[in-house]
């Protein structure tokens, strides 16, 4: 989920937080993993997306999609919850229909290739 908004809005996260070490501590994780995700080193993960909306109250749809409002009100929480958790289930599967695609066009390709040999 390499996403330069998704970066963009966890660099205002860390502002709001008093900076990367604050924020770590803030959600159980360490420094280093914030900074390799800001610096686009290391993917942002459902993980860190879910720390921040689940322990910070940041709106999910304000992280992930730049809309809506910036924090979630409490009553909202099991709603958005419940949508993260069916997001990250949709994603899930679009990666493995992904990886079912290439292994086909892999395959398709190695035949190609294999008729050309024997033509």
């Amino acid at each position: 989920m390499a996403d330069d908004g998704i970066v963009k809005r966890l660099k205002v996260i860390v502002k709001d937080h008093g900076g990367q070490l604050a924020l770590a501590g803030a959600i159980g994780v360490d420094q280093g993993f914030i900074s390799k995700v800001i610096n686009k080193k290391q993917e942002v993960s459902y993980y860190l997306i879910s720390k921040l909306c689940f322990q910070l109250k940041y709106s999910p749809e304000w992280l992930i999609l730049g809309t809506g409002e910036k924090k979630i009100n409490k009553a909202e929480s099991p709603k958005l919850i419940t949508e993260i958790q069916m997001m990250r289930t949709e994603l899930d599967i679009l990666h493995a229909r992904m990886r079912a695609f290439e292994m086909e066009i892999k395959e398709i390709k190695d035949n190609a290739g294999q008729q050309q040999k024997a033509g």
